[in-house]
């Protein structure tokens, strides 16, 4: 009785901040569950009509599009079909930063939200989203929640980084209390053990999923006692790494699943129970130019975000991948990992992409799963963190996989049992510290 009472407080204490914060988040949500059965076509039947609109609405509103599109004699009455898409610029990140105020639209809504990206790759970005728009994207993450049965009123664990003023803090530990969550501060092993210890009782557990996995091996390791009620585990903002399943599974009974989206774009993808990443269609357009994501948000007309270089690599199933779970929502194969970063070789230049295909490759052929972390200091040179012990670990498959890719253009070292640093609670897998 005493646990239905605390359930049903934490239930009104959300619903009351939501109807305050998010009115418009009950009928998105409503929405949301019965499109989820759509066609395919009835869901790019919607696409076309809500780009069409945000395209008027960018252009009649936004001096940044207005100037763009007739400075490029581009007539957005002749956007009639999906693939019409392709004949609009792209976006880039350095755009919303310089043209910020020229991209926000002249339209005036009751309420607006400031949103900020973390800025881990150098740029922060600011600009206001919508109550409608900010809503739509609440609601499709609750989506997500409700194929695993959870609830966003129920008792979660947050990982989000821990870098935190005193007052920062006590304002996070305030409205995690009202949202019925608790997070962690610290790597300390004190604090990894109490966080473990309020996970007993939680339904869900949420955030970084380098900082999930160290939470994991810790229970592992110590033979704590595991969580038992857990329903859903969800990365989000980094990779998940090959090595991260079977840890994570162990110590919470069930695997991490990943949502895929961003501050700018909203939510992309959420994996369903099958294991598919399935495009939230409805929310946004995804193409894949080059191996690069390129998004459109149809919900936020405050801020029009068309065609945008997220700086992600990824791979789109083929439209006739069908799943299980019955959605016919396209779905992402996989988020390959960041655009940009540049590795330097003693004569060459190489792609980033180029360890994510090194480990990939060592966990699919020889189920090598290793966390890694590699530094560039010097031209030519690399530093290569791997979690792991050297003892667990095939070095000749590593090292003859390191070479394949960058044969002797680049010399190398392997350093195992190594902790690999994060920024902002954020693991990045490739830094390079070369300024050109």
């Amino acid at each position: 009785m005493a646990e239905n009472s605390y359930i049903m407080l934490h239930k009104t204490i959300y619903l009351l901040g939501q109807s305050f914060r998010n009115p418009s988040l009950k009928k998105k949500y409503a929405f949301l569950k019965s499109s989820e059965n759509w066609s395919l076509q009835e869901l790019e039947n919607y696409q076309l009509k809500k780009l069409k609109e945000l395209l008027e609405i960018a252009y009649h509103n936004s001096v940044f599009y207005k100037n763009k599109f007739d400075s490029l004699e581009i007539d957005i009455t002749k956007i009639n079909t999906l693939s019409d898409l392709k004949s609009l610029p792209i976006l880039t990140k350095e755009e919303l930063i310089k043209f910020n105020s020229e991209i926000q639209t002249s339209i005036k809504f009751k309420n607006k939200i400031l949103a900020t990206t973390s800025g881990t790759s150098g740029q922060s970005l600011k600009f206001y989203r919508e109550e409608a728009a900010d809503s739509f994207n609440r609601a499709a993450i609750q989506r997500g929640y409700s194929w695993y049965g959870v609830q966003p009123w129920d008792r979660n664990g947050y990982f989000w980084g821990f870098n935190f003023s005193r007052l920062s803090r006590l304002k996070n530990i305030f409205f995690d209390t009202l949202q019925n969550r608790f997070r962690i501060f610290s790597y300390q092993e004190s604090a990894l053990k109490k966080f473990i210890r309020k996970a007993r009782k939680a339904t869900y557990i949420h955030g970084y999923s380098s900082m999930i996995y160290q939470v994991a091996v810790l229970i592992n390791k110590l033979d704590l006692t595991k969580p038992s009620h857990i329903k859903m585990i969800k990365g989000t903002s980094e990779k998940i790494l090959d090595g991260y399943y079977d840890e994570v599974k162990k110590a919470f009974g069930t695997k991490i699943i990943s949502e895929y989206g961003a501050t700018e774009s909203g939510i992309i993808a959420f994996e369903c129970p099958q294991g598919n990443m399935h495009i939230s269609m409805e929310g946004v357009i995804v193409e894949e130019v080059e191996n690069e994501i390129l998004v459109t948000n149809l919900q936020m007309t405050s801020f029009p975000i068309i065609r945008y270089k997220l700086g992600d690599y990824i791979v789109l199933a083929s439209r006739k991948k069908t799943c299980s779970c019955g959605k016919k929502h396209l779905i992402i194969e996989e988020v390959t990992g960041r655009v940009g970063e540049k590795i330097y070789g003693k004569k060459e230049i190489y792609p980033s992409l180029y360890f994510y295909y090194i480990f990939k490759n060592l966990s699919k052929e020889d189920k090598i799963h290793l966390n890694y972390q590699v530094i560039q200091e010097n031209k030519g040179f690399l530093i290569f963190y791997i979690e792991q012990e050297r003892s667990s670990v095939d070095e000749q498959k590593l090292i003859k996989e390191i070479k394949k890719y960058f044969n002797e253009d680049i010399a190398f070292e392997i350093q195992y049992h190594a902790k690999l640093s994060d920024s902002k609670g954020k693991l990045k897998n490739f830094i390079s510290h070369i300024n050109e």
